[in-house]
């Protein structure tokens, strides 16, 4: 169950297909997939703003006059108010999943998305490291409570046959908010006035007010819905938007009876309303354990130490030219961009877990490479292993992305049941501020001191998280969200409506497949 070999014999996406489905084909021809998924496209912008953050640092750190405005500060206060992000985020993770559970994925991601943009404004008129830092202190109090809903909300309303795509695009997105902060800082760079770092700094309000006004277009999570009462509304959502207004509609009648009956299944077997239940059983036990896994992984696999300290490290180099150091931030984003996009189509159709090792080995490799081109470089001031280092740098990005960056929201979201899914998503950015916050204050101080040597601490991580991924990550491809219980918690879990369809679907109940699917959906509606 919860080793390499975690696999459940029957699809769920397998009996999708052989339901009738009043949509196009081609998604962008159907009004009610074209509106949802443009719709969910604005909820990837709490992705994108997280995004806008991390390349930001890096372009501001490389303006002159926003030094000038922080000062000549200790390495340890500069690491502070970079974590200033992470500090409002560990506080705000947890209060978001009650809310998100309580008043709904939309009214969360509302409140976050007002609190960023409300934080960019004042962030653009500041004056001095304290004040700067308060601003980012208030954006990642927004940012948590919008990463907490809107990967719920987004893959709880896309269509089935979209969702396993859409869950693993979701954090891919980041990238794109670290490219448009890129392209800003390097052409704000060449004004000779404060706007140089205030335009990037309010820019910062972008993605958020972006997902403002998604807000007008998306519909609540039917899976909410369902778990307050509102059997009718969920049911319109999922004919509006998965069958153009059919209520009748196969797959929407498969879809509604299969998260009615597995949100009901959740309720009875709970002991507790609240992290409690994290502890229940084994199942959950496990869940909680990958919840926890990934949040550490992703910023303890040398990423961090690049991704905010990329300008040191450049300079640690022999690349000095803030131009130079601009160009080369702005590269290594669409660089990841593309790779992060392409690692998320190939999880659906490769797996998770084969994405998953083959991401960790491939970062191993490349780090070893890169600190042993650092240290060269630092000892004997041969300038083509500086150089060599920021190539390693690029090949290092191209294997976090294929999984690390895609996985890192979408294997959480997909793993957890629902009732467990918006808290498990505020453990699991918890852990990752939490191990961020000591990362960007770390980092500086450590690389002050011990230059290049300061990589093999991250070596030892990256050689520890290939077993880790080999013994406790299962494998969920092809299976619907409410279907992927039984990799965990065993066929006890399997819901009544999936099991009859996949008897129909085997031939097992000796009719005709089109008379007695039809009988399935249509003569036991709930």
């Amino acid at each position: 169950m919860g080793g390499p070999a975690g696999v459940v014999a029957e699809s769920g996406n397998a009996i999708y297909k052989t339901l009738n489905n009043n949509v196009n084909p081609k998604w962008m021809r159907d009004p009610g997939l074209r509106r949802l998924n443009f719709g969910i496209l604005t909820m990837f912008a709490s992705a994108a703003a997280n995004g806008y953050d991390g390349s930001l640092i890096n372009g501001l750190l490389a303006i002159p006059l926003f030094n000038q405005n922080l000062g000549n500060v200790k390495s340890s206060i500069l690491g502070l108010i970079l974590a200033g992000i992470s500090l409002g985020g560990l506080p705000s993770f947890i209060p978001a999943s009650y809310v998100s559970d309580m008043m709904g994925r939309r009214f969360t991601v509302g409140i976050g998305s007002s609190l960023m943009v409300a934080a960019a404004v004042i962030q653009c008129a500041t004056h001095g490291p304290w004040a700067f830092f308060g601003t980012r202190v208030l954006l990642g109090i927004g940012l948590g409570f919008a990463q907490t809903a809107a990967p719920p909300l987004t893959t709880e309303i896309a269509h089935p046959k979209h969702r396993g795509n859409i869950t693993n695009l979701f954090q891919a997105i980041w990238y794109w908010g670290s490219i448009v902060s890129a392209c800003v800082t390097l052409g704000t760079l060449f004004l000779g006035n404060n706007w140089s770092w205030r335009i990037p700094c309010l820019l910062q309000g972008l993605f958020p007010g972006i997902q403002l006004l998604g807000l007008m277009f998306v519909p609540e999570s039917p899976r909410w819905l369902v778990s307050k009462g509102r059997h009718e509304e969920a049911l319109n959502i999922l004919a509006q938007y998965h069958a153009n207004g059919d209520r009748e509609d196969e797959l929407v009648q498969y879809e509604y009876k299969e998260i009615c009956e597995v949100i009901e299944k959740e309720r009875e077997i709970a002991k507790t309303t609240g992290f409690g239940s994290f502890l229940e059983t084994r199942g959950n036990r496990h869940r909680l354990l990958i919840c926890v896994l990934v949040g550490f992984m992703i910023q303890w696999a040398g990423n961090g130490i690049v991704s905010y300290y990329l300008a040191p490290i450049l300079k640690s180099v022999g690349i000095t030219s803030s131009i130079s150091q601009a160009g080369i931030n702005l590269g290594i984003q669409v660089w990841n961009a593309i790779l992060a996009a392409l690692g998320a189509l190939a999880a659906e159709r490769y797996g998770r877990r084969p994405l998953w090792l083959l991401s960790a080995s491939g970062m191993l490799a490349s780090f070893i490479v890169v600190t042993a081109l650092s240290g060269v470089f630092a000892e004997k001031g041969i300038k083509a292993a500086g150089s060599a280092t920021v190539a390693f740098l690029f090949i290092f990005f191209g294997f976090y992305d294929i999984a690390f960056t895609p996985l890192s929201i979408a294997y959480p979201v997909e793993i957890l049941p629902f009732r467990l899914r918006a808290k498990g998503l505020s453990i699991n950015p918890t852990v990752v501020f939490g191990a961020g916050f000591f990362n960007q204050y770390v980092n500086p101080i450590a690389l002050e001191a011990l230059h290049w040597k300061f990589y093999l601490a991250y070596i030892g991580t990256l050689a520890a998280m290939i077993p880790t991924i080999y013994f406790l990550f299962p494998e969920t491809k092809g299976r619907t969200l409410e279907e992927i219980a039984t990799v965990f918690d065993g066929p006890d879990a399997e819901p009544d409506v999936f099991r009859r369809a996949s008897l129909v679907h085997s031939g097992d109940y000796g009719e005709s497949p089109s008379k007695s699917m039809a009988e399935v959906y249509h003569s036991e509606k709930v």
